[in-house]
């Protein structure tokens, strides 16, 4: 299966925040995550909460183009075993359709060039 990644045009922060209701939903990207131990919310960085208990900035996130069927298998491992192969950490989000990527700002023309290299379209 070929795979095509889209660079998107935003800066991401992830933040740990103590209640869920400090997330701005309010529009844009952003994923929430709640467990029974943490509320995780990664978002674009002018939208990220002064409340967060901590908060990481400067990210950027490739989204796997089309929608991913449940039965495919090893799309997210190739794409982080290129990235793990390049010294680039991730931080991986998934929604029903896709999945998005987040590496850090300062390691993305590295982790163009990991992807890009190992076979992975990449477009912006």
């Amino acid at each position: 299966m070929s795979v095509t990644l889209r660079l998107m045009d935003m800066d991401l922060s992830v933040c740990k925040l103590s209640d869920a209701r400090f997330a701005d939903t309010g529009g844009g990207f952003f994923t929430l995550s709640v467990t029974g131990r943490e509320v995780s919310f990664v978002c674009e960085t002018s939208r990220a909460p002064a409340a967060a208990l901590q908060s990481e900035k400067g990210f950027r996130a490739f989204e796997v183009m089309g929608q991913l069927d449940f039965s495919l298998t090893g799309i997210i491992a190739g794409i982080t075993s290129a990235l793990s192969k390049a010294r680039v950490g991730v931080f991986v989000v998934s929604t029903f359709d896709t999945d998005y990527i987040l590496v850090r700002d300062k390691k993305l023309e590295a982790a163009i060039d990991a992807l890009v290299g190992a076979g992975y379209s990449v477009v912006q």
